[in-house]
């Protein structure tokens, strides 16, 4: 970033929450510049020894090939790049500094005990190509991963190919379009709740379907009534989330996979929510056939930036023909020799293979780490404690922001900005003041089905002091939407960078792109 004056001190005005823990003192926050800005000719940030060889000329060794130059690159010295990288990591908001309510994200904490497993040596250096003779130790890792993600979610075979949430969408239904294919007709229509993540859709489209819009009822529920009317023997599929984007278990699922099924069409579930379900109900038991997991939602593994990640497709039996090539199987002990796995590249009827080698491995390992440190017990605990967490945060908040829907929720809820939109503050606006407050801002305006939507899912990470650090902040922002709207509408007060002109900054994102000739 190009240098600038320092940021202007807080003040009593633009001062953020000065709650029970977090303290706002005066202080000036300044830029960084680029390390080319502080660059100085002749610095270096270390000093080879003398040579005790006799020197070589480097141009008769290495003739035209040789730069006449070092390269445009920066010369400072050690500490000035210590500081530089450090300063810059402070701006980096993390699960490691505070609370991410990010509603569907499941921005959970990363336990440390992930990190030292994956980082084990014959672990962290398992190469991909090394012949599975001497990979029993990694490939045993996926087998017992893949026996876990089974039991828990009641399924039959499983693929940890998909490399994210959206990756394992498309294999699903990949799968899917493959089990019709195979009984003579692909079929060519995918139901879609409006409540969807805005990936199902996609996913149905890019796998070949078309896409048929279902409204949900006025508890945020699938209407039963109108899927029966339009479920036919040309749906391929009904891709649900559940819970709902807005926290809702679909009460009649059992009803909704019978109406499917009658048709010859199958049941799809988007996992992101298995948060508010492990330990407790299984789709397998409900009637799904078909779902992807998030390992970074529901497993504690890296999300977003610190992935990569791995979106897991489990299956009932009658999808298992189709799982993307190689598959790991088990073959047993014979004789003198013990039991062995392998890939079975031998499918004839598979989907093909849909990512390099076998997935994010070391994703893999974090997410089996997570779920042997839990347990069965602690699994079901941390699933309760999610329930718990959003709806202690639904009951304070209940007064200060509109609740659209009064189903009761699981992991997460969803509030609408109707109460402050009235003095011309919107969800955007709540959002960016929040991060004043020291938190990172909550899903804005989705679901889409909740106008002005405000999505906060805290997760079993947060303790109850944390949460009541939240709920002062929110509530402070309903009273100073109240008293002084200029706040929200001018926020965020205390970051590097003041709030951006959105408006231009879309219209030049869809300016088309000019290059010179």
């Amino acid at each position: 970033m190009a240098p600038s004056s320092p940021q202007a001190p807080q003040t009593a005005a633009n001062a953020p929450f000065t709650g029970r823990r977090r303290k706002v003192s005066s202080h000036l926050s300044q830029n960084e510049a680029l390390l080319f800005e502080k660059s100085s000719p002749g610095k270096a940030a270390y000093r080879l020894p003398p040579l005790d060889v006799p020197e070589a000329d480097a141009a008769a060794l290495l003739g035209d090939s040789l730069r006449e130059d070092a390269g445009l690159l920066p010369e400072l010295s050690e500490i000035e790049i210590v500081r530089h990288f450090t300063r810059l990591s402070t701006w980096n908001y993390a699960i490691d500094l505070g609370m991410y309510p990010l509603g569907s994200c499941t921005m959970k904490y990363n336990p440390r005990v992930n990190e030292l497993v994956a980082r084990l040596e014959g672990i962290a250096d398992s190469h991909p190509y090394q012949p599975e003779s001497l990979s029993q130790g990694v490939l045993g890792i996926q087998r017992l991963l893949q026996k876990c993600l089974l039991e828990i979610t009641g399924m039959d075979a499983i693929t940890l190919q998909p490399a994210a949430g959206a990756h394992g969408e498309m294999t699903g239904i990949l799968l899917t379009r493959a089990y019709h294919e195979s009984r003579g007709n692909p079929r060519s229509k995918i139901l879609i709740p409006d409540s969807a993540h805005g990936t199902n859709p996609a996913t149905a489209a890019i796998c070949g379907y078309r896409v048929e819009n279902l409204r949900s009822n006025s508890l945020g529920m699938v209407d039963v009534g109108q899927l029966e009317r339009i479920v036919t023997e040309d749906t391929a599929a009904l891709m649900l989330t559940n819970p709902s984007t807005i926290g809702v278990f679909e009460s009649e699922i059992h009803k909704i996979a019978d109406i499917l099924h009658a048709k010859g069409a199958l049941l799809y579930m988007d996992g992101a929510n298995m948060n508010a379900l492990v330990g407790k109900v299984r789709p397998g038991d409900f009637g799904v056939d078909v779902m992807h997991l998030n390992l970074h939602k529901t497993f504690s593994t890296p999300h977003g930036g610190g992935g990569p990640g791995s979106g897991p497709v489990a299956a009932k039996a009658i999808l298992e023909p189709f799982l993307p090539t190689p598959v790991l199987v088990e073959d047993p002990a014979d004789g003198g020799r013990p039991a062995t796995l392998r890939f079975d590249y031998s499918r004839p009827h598979s989907i093909g293979r849909v990512r390099m080698f076998y997935g994010n491995f070391g994703m893999f390992v974090r997410a089996l780490a997570y779920i042997l440190a839990n347990g069965p017990d602690g699994l079901r605990q941390t699933t309760e404690d999610a329930v718990l967490n959003a709806n202690y945060l639904r009951r304070k908040l209940e007064d200060a922001y509109e609740l659209p829907y009064k189903t009761p929720t699981l992991h997460e809820v969803v509030f609408s900005d109707r109460r402050q939109a009235r003095h011309g503050v919107k969800t955007g606006d709540i959002a960016k003041r929040l991060i004043d407050y020291g938190f990172h801002p909550y899903t804005t305006s989705f679901p889409l089905i909740v106008p002005g939507a405000l999505m906060i899912e805290p997760t079993e990470s947060e303790s109850k002091e944390e949460l009541d650090l939240f709920v002062d902040a929110m509530r402070q922002i309903a009273r100073e939407v109240e008293e002084n709207p200029e706040m929200a509408l001018r926020a965020p007060h205390s970051t590097r960078i003041s709030r951006l002109d959105e408006v231009t900054a879309a219209q030049i994102g869809r300016a088309p792109c000019r290059v010179r000739a």
